[in-house]
Parts: C-alpha cells; structure tokens; sequence
C-alpha cells in the first residue's frame, strides 16, 4: 500500500491512435490504481513538444510522466519506485547516457549508456540492454530517451520543452532532459522496471537528421568537441517469443552480466560539460 500522503501522478500521452491510448491508459490506470491518478490524452498535437507543453499546463499531479502510446510498462511495482524515487530525482527514464557528444543519446557508445528495454520487431522480442552500472538506479545521466520520461512536477515546468526549436517528433526529449541535467537537475536511469516499447525509432530519417542539427546548433557551446566514436558498441541484445521469459531474467546479475565491464580502465576525454552542468 502507499503511504498515507500518496503523491499524486499526471500521465501525459500524446496519441492519434484510438486503439493505442486506450492500451496505454489502461496499462497505466491499473500501475497507479493505489495513486490518485489521471490521464491526459493529447490527441492533436502539432509536435510532441507542443503537446507535452499543452498536456503539462492541464496536469494537477506531483509526478509527471510524459509517455508514447506503444509502451507497456510490465513491474507491477512501478508507482511505488517512481514516487519512492523522485524524492530524491529530478528526472527519471528507462535509458540513457551520462556523456552526451551529438544529437543521439547513444552517439557516445560504451561505457557511457544505461538501462534495458523490450523492442518489439515483427512478432518478436527483443531484449535490449545498454548497461547497468549502479541498480537500481544508475545517476550522473546527462540525456535520455524519450519513451518514458517522469519527472517531479516542480522540475518539469521548470525545464519545459523546446517546441519551437523542436516543432516535429524527434529530440524534444534529448533537449528536455539534457537542459535539465544543464540546469543542475539529478537525472536518472531506472534499470529494474521492465517494459516494452513497440517501437524502436527511426534514426536514418531526413527529420531526425534535421532535429539533430538543431540541436547541435543549440548546445554548441555545451556539447564536448568530441566526434562521436566510428562504429561504438552500443549495447547487446537477445530475441525472445515471450515477454514473461524476459521478466524471468530481468535481475540485476543477469543485466550487469550482460553489461560493459564498468571497471576497465577508460582514457580520459576531453569534456566541456562538466562546469556547464550547474552553470559555473
């Protein structure tokens, strides 16, 4: 049960699809049954920035958590961390980096990517895990991906999204989370939640490419001058016919198993970011 002064949480869902809302909304209505609770569908947003914004000024909770609709969340434990956590956090996801180079959360390859997620492809499955360094929380995150963000409220409205340098459906959430972390924020990745996104992105496209340099347009004198590495490892993955058995295995010695060995020597990199963090 949760404790007596529950905080209360906004889920914020941003979906032309009729039949998707109504998984995701029923999905995270039995999560925060135990919470006071509510949805916010967007269903005509002219870029998820705008509609996230738009979404936010409607919330009324302490929590908010800004969602695709293909995303199933699968730890029936989810509201309890999530609250637990954002006494501490600012901001939380499921991936991310803790050094930012480019306009890709994963540019910078291993060791500097965290968390697990299901993709879906076809009719399968497919574990993806880019590592667990701490559990269950991995700190120091600087961007994450945007598939699930939770953020407390205070530090959502302060932080905002960018919809006018950010009009369309890519990098809203790297600028959203990356101007946190910029602002000072304690930004996270959840390693312990397992959930499906049945997406994976589309990073070759032309508008992911165009969002991408406008972002580096933007934080051009925050990003390290640093070219992302050639052909970086950026996690492993593994096929699977049933989520249950993904479940199963999702523990923290098989996830760090699975993970770069945090305790290699790494050289050292050049790295601008570390004054710019808290605005020194």
């Amino acid at each position: 049960m949760p404790p007596s002064a529950s905080p209360g949480f906004s889920v914020i869902i941003c979906s032309i699809d009729a039949l998707k809302f109504a998984q995701a909304s029923a999905n995270y209505a039995r999560l925060l049954a135990e919470y006071p609770h509510e949805i916010i569908g967007i269903h005509d947003a002219r870029s998820l920035a705008e509609g996230y914004n738009r979404g936010m000024a409607r919330a009324t909770g302490d929590i908010l958590i800004f969602s695709h609709d293909d995303v199933l969340i699968l730890d029936t434990a989810f509201a309890a961390k999530i609250a637990a956590r954002l006494e501490d956090y600012d901001l939380l996801g499921f991936c991310g980096t803790d050094r930012l180079l480019c306009g890709g959360w994963t540019g910078a390859g291993q060791p500097h990517l965290f968390g697990a997620i299901i993709h879906v492809y076809g009719r399968a499955l497919a574990l993806s895990v880019f590592g667990v360094r701490d559990w269950p929380v991995t700190d120091k995150i600087q961007a994450l991906d945007g598939l699930c963000l939770m953020a407390t409220r205070e530090s959502a409205l302060a932080t905002g999204f960018d919809a006018d340098t950010f009009d369309g459906f890519d990098l809203y959430d790297l600028d959203f989370s990356f101007s946190a972390f910029l602002a000072g924020r304690r930004v996270g990745v959840c390693c312990d939640i397992p959930a499906i996104h049945a997406s994976s992105g589309n990073f070759r496209s032309p508008q992911f490419a165009h969002y991408a340099r406008r972002f580096q347009q933007k934080y051009a004198a925050r990003l390290p001058q640093t070219p992302p590495p050639s052909g970086a490892n950026k996690g492993k993955y593994a096929p699977f016919q049933d989520h249950r058995a993904i479940i199963d295995i999702w523990t923290e010695d098989v996830l760090r198993r699975a993970s770069w060995d945090y305790s290699r020597p790494i050289a050292p990199e050049p790295d601008n970011t570390a004054d710019d963090a808290h605005g020194t």
